[in-house]
């Protein structure tokens, strides 16, 4: 007997799936047929924490905080490079706010 497992979307919770191939590790990758969904692949399980979804959001929310890098990598369990990365690819609306201010 086959087992049935459900399958959704984690971005906007469409049933409308189609396998997309499998990961470096092995895994599979999942598409979501829906047009409007900002998702283009996802995986149920990922091997390396800092892809999952929401972590460069920890990341950030995390340095706003106040945390050290060294912190933030041991805490949430992915590497040094990886929260120095997404430190420098994100925007601060506060920093770039005053940056136009004093005409940087």
């Amino acid at each position: 007997m086959a087992c049935y497992q459900e399958i959704t979307c984690p971005q906007c919770g469409g049933t409308h799936l189609t396998k997309s191939g499998l990961s470096a590790c092995g895994t599979q990758r999942y598409r979501c047929q829906n047009p409007d969904c900002p998702a283009k692949t996802f995986m149920l399980h990922y091997q390396y924490k800092a892809y999952e979804p929401g972590v460069k959001e920890q990341i950030v929310e995390m340095a706003i905080n106040s945390s050290g890098v060294r912190d933030t990598e041991r805490v949430l369990r992915i590497s040094k490079g990886t929260v120095i990365s997404t430190l420098k690819k994100s925007v601060h609306p506060r920093a770039s706010e005053s940056a136009v201010r004093q005409g940087h």
